[in-house]
């Protein structure tokens, strides 16, 4: 028998005792980790496991309500974890499996909830079933991935089976075996071959290997690249739509290999596996992409549930702007209304850091803070945002990562300046600022570690932060502990606040189910460069603010005020009384 949980005494858990009640999930926060990067036990320079759980109280005493933990499995690191060699063991630099158990252990009795981050959708070229599968076309394994053979064009050559090209649509897809003298599909890096999940088999040991994590205690799982699991079965071409996005090359439009029907129903054979160890207790969080119909149909599969939250991106783009902000949530709450859960994150291990994109502004990172952590939803932050770690530049000839090595033929070095969170990931995956000493608190001071060390380590430290009341740090623990206080801001309604359409403030109101009246709780963020006024309640009272000069003043005829300058916001006790704020 597994080490863990066992799934029949789930039901014991105070937590599902009513199905009225909402799971932990519907109202919990998540903290990334990038194991390599968070915290060095051993003297090696690359974060392990045990790192982890020495820094779980760190993790505790913020407020966070689950962890998720990027791959540490069994892996040659060629993408950094995300080619799994081994989805039942631990890598040995990061630990072994029994620290796998303790780190589960350890984070629930503190109480926060742990996601094991799954790459489903390709393994390792050095995983031990395609060492098989690409042996011959009869091995025991030869159906387990994805293999076509190549097609005769016009002049009699051999050709890629069809026309479709990888996740970074530079390159194609399909990549030649010599072996079988096939073609193997490789969505994303060609050291990744792409799963055959149409083979019942494959299908059994995946499902069996998460049966295993969850046996073992795993709250749930963060779901990498889902939507491009299941393609066309038929092979057909996709439609050529060449583009740039964000920058970089999109030469057709993924069809037939993003978010076929196939995925859907995916998603629902899944949950159903999660429902084994109590409907609701354990939590698919899935990274999808598409328009808010599509990311929806992922969350319910006609009459199946399906993933019970998908990530919505669009705040990791989107501009610093009231007006852009207020569409999004107005967009999100119309999509996924309660219970249904968003999704708010605006950095992680591949995109660039908020800081960064707020040019260094901690003004506008103070406000980011508050909105992520009061809206209707679930707030997901990556290491160090709490401290507002910025990106590290590294010229594309030192990367670790193996994107820029795709790239570097055509592209030179002055553009990894320019778009570094897509072209050389290294610059946001830096070591965990925990301190100002030699190491930052993530390694011994002698020790050279696996990325450099940020620029700000010196200021965007944990240590440091701590020890200052009005810290990006302290307003983070002041947040996390607020959501966990008022039920309103857990698991509450949100209706926005009208303001002038041209207007820099956004103002929400989070009303608590169980104390209509007295229990509201009122968010005002003004995200121009003017201060604002906002009238509220007499009996409003501040619980948060971003700095000291966010004030509550009275005005003429018992009116109540109040004052926010220049990228503030704050939160407060009561709801608005009306009107659009004013500007000064």
């Amino acid at each position: 028998m597994q080490p863990g949980v066992d799934p029949a005494d789930i039901s014991s858990d105070p937590e599902s005792a009513s199905d009225r009640a909402p799971k932990w999930w519907q109202s919990t926060s998540i903290y990334q980790i990038y194991p390599r990067s968070f915290a060095d036990s051993n003297g090696d320079g690359i974060g392990d496991l045990e790192g982890i759980i020495s820094r779980l109280d760190y993790l505790a005493d913020l407020g966070v309500g689950a962890i998720w933990v990027s791959p540490f499995f069994t892996s040659p690191q060629r993408d950094v974890g995300y080619d799994v060699a081994d989805y039942r063991n631990v890598s040995p630099e990061y630990g072994t499996i029994d620290d796998a158990q303790r780190l589960i252990d350890e984070a629930h009795a503190r109480g926060l909830r742990v996601l094991f981050d799954l790459v489903l959708n390709h393994t390792s070229d050095q995983h031990l079933w395609f060492v098989e599968s690409r042996s011959s076309r009869t091995n025991p394994k030869a159906d387990w991935y994805v293999w076509a053979d190549a097609r005769t064009d016009r002049l009699g050559r051999h050709r890629p089976p069809n026309n479709w090209r990888s996740e970074l649509q530079v390159e194609r897809a399909w990549r030649w075996c010599p072996e079988r003298e096939q073609y193997f599909l490789a969505s994303f890096l060609d050291f990744q071959p792409d799963l055959n999940w149409r083979n019942p088999a494959v299908r059994a040991e995946m499902f069996d290997m998460v049966r295993m994590w969850l046996g073992r205690g795993v709250d749930g799982f963060r779901l990498d690249i889902f939507g491009s699991i299941m393609q066309d079965a038929a092979l057909r071409n996709n439609p050529p739509l060449p583009t740039v996005v964000a920058g970089l090359p999109r030469l057709q439009r993924p069809v037939h290999t993003l978010n076929t029907t196939e995925n859907f129903e995916l998603a629902a054979d899944l949950r159903e596996v999660c429902d084994e160890f109590g409907p609701g207790e354990r939590v698919l969080l899935g990274e999808v992409f598409g328009d808010e119909d599509t990311l929806a149909r992922y969350v319910q599969v006609g009459d199946r549930p399906g993933l019970h939250v998908v990530f919505l991106f669009e705040f990791l783009h989107a501009s610093y702007s009231a007006k852009r902000y207020r569409s999004l949530i107005e967009r999100f709450e119309r999509r996924f209304p309660a219970p249904q859960q968003p999704t708010y994150v605006v950095e992680n291990h591949d995109r660039a850091r908020s800081m960064s994109r707020l040019g260094g502004d901690e003004r506008k990172a103070r406000v980011l803070a508050t909105l992520m952590l009061t809206l209707r939803g679930i707030p997901v932050i990556f290491q160090g945002q709490e401290v507002g770690m910025t990106n590290k530049y590294i010229p594309l000839r030192e990367a670790v990562d193996p994107i820029p090595r795709v790239f570097r033929r055509i592209l030179h070095e002055p553009l990894n300046r320019r778009l570094p969170e897509r072209l050389n990931r290294d610059e946001v995956r830096v070591p965990m600022q925990w301190s100002d000493e030699p190491g930052v608190g993530f390694t011994d001071p002698d020790v050279t570690p696996w990325l450099r060390y940020g620029d700000d380590a010196a200021t965007h430290n944990v240590s440091v932060q701590n020890e200052d009341p009005a810290s990006l740090l302290n307003l983070y623990r002041e947040l996390y502990h607020l959501r966990r206080e008022y039920p309103a801001i857990a698991h509450g309604s949100l209706e926005l606040v009208p303001v002038d359409g041209g207007d820099e403030v956004i103002a929400y109101r989070r009303g608590d189910p169980d104390q209509p009246e007295a229990g509201n709780v009122l968010v005002v963020c003004n995200l121009g460069d003017t201060g604002a006024a906002h009238r509220v309640e007499a009996g409003a009272a501040m619980l948060v603010r971003t700095d000291d000069s966010v004030a509550l003043v009275q005005g003429l005829n018992d009116e109540r005020w109040l004052n926010l300058p220049p990228h503030s916001a704050a939160v407060l006790s009561g709801s608005v009384l009306g009107g659009a704020p004013h500007r000064r």
